[in-house]
């Protein structure tokens, strides 16, 4: 049985243990105790250790053949100081993985004025957390070249589930922005992200970078409609650029600056992905009726 080491192992990742569950030994990394009986509960082994103190990580050093890494970078900085901790530790061990998944972020291409790009697109992040996100895939594409780990990325947009739907800012009364200025958005259900990353264990290609979205694109002002119809919760108000800046926190400022339509052509040739969920209106309407 091969064995399955989960870095970051939250909602999505305990969505993969599940899948897996019987056919793979998963083991995930956490700097927390509490966490025990919801990982043993899903059959995932914990094993301790902090990605911010590298002293903590000898545990993993040629644990699994397999690494899905779904932990973020630290919350400042201009580097991803985790992943680095997170490499250094694996290749401290007599036997590396062979196969190592990273889930990063399609922010890092930037903005794009909302053109329709794929995985040839020059990523040019302008967040300090996409720049964090982009260190990180080039330190994993270096390390897997220099020790012959076969790496394979996932960009990610925005990532959504029952429990992960903008309903408490549209409960808030948070407006949008005027269709004229709204911006594109790309989504991916979290059960699809999981068995993508499954695919992309199984039949990713070393270097790679794949678009993890379901292709279909809305504006984000639509997305909110939309979930604000399907839960009867009013839609959100409509302001412009200027006003939101008077509103809005400057996290949420961060999305609207960006636009971009996400090709998936990769995901569905390559990985041979078939979306669960292959629309946000399918995921969501999905959601409303698991609350019946």
């Amino acid at each position: 049985m091969r064995r399955l080491l989960i870095i970051g192992c939250g909602d999505v990742g305990l969505r993969l243990a599940k899948v897996l569950k019987g056919r793979w030994r998963v083991y995930a990394l956490t700097h927390s105790q509490n966490r025990y009986p919801t990982l043993r509960a899903q059959g995932v082994m914990p094993v301790p250790g902090d990605l911010d103190r590298p002293e903590t990580l000898h545990r993993i050093a040629g644990l699994a053949q397999d690494v899905v890494h779904l932990a973020p970078p630290p919350g400042s900085g201009a580097r991803d100081t985790r992943t680095n901790n997170l490499i250094r530790a694996l290749a401290k061990g007599g036997s590396l993985p062979q196969r190592l998944v990273y889930i990063s972020t399609s922010g890092v291409y930037g903005d794009c004025a909302g053109d329709v790009i794929d995985e040839t697109r020059r990523a040019r992040p302008f967040s300090d957390r996409a720049k964090r996100r982009l260190d990180a895939e080039q330190q994993l594409r270096r390390w897997g070249v220099e020790y012959g780990v076969q790496v394979s990325i996932l960009r990610a947009p925005g990532i959504y589930s029952a429990a992960r739907l903008p309903l408490a800012r549209l409960k808030a009364g948070m407006p949008a922005l005027v269709p004229a200025r709204d911006p594109y958005t790309n989504h991916i259900h979290a059960d699809d992200l999981a068995r993508t990353a499954l695919a992309a264990l199984t039949r990713g290609r070393g270097g790679r970078a794949y678009n993890a979205s379901d292709g279909c694109w809305m504006k984000m002002g639509e997305y909110f409609d939309m979930v604000a119809e399907q839960f009867n919760l009013p839609r959100p108000p409509r302001v412009s650029w200027d006003a939101a800046q008077m509103e809005l926190p400057e996290n949420m400022l961060s999305f609207m600056r960006e636009s971009r339509r996400l090709c998936n052509g990769r995901l569905k040739k390559e990985l041979r992905v078939r979306l669960r969920y292959p629309s946000a209106q399918q995921g969501v309407a999905a959601a409303w009726e698991a609350t019946k």
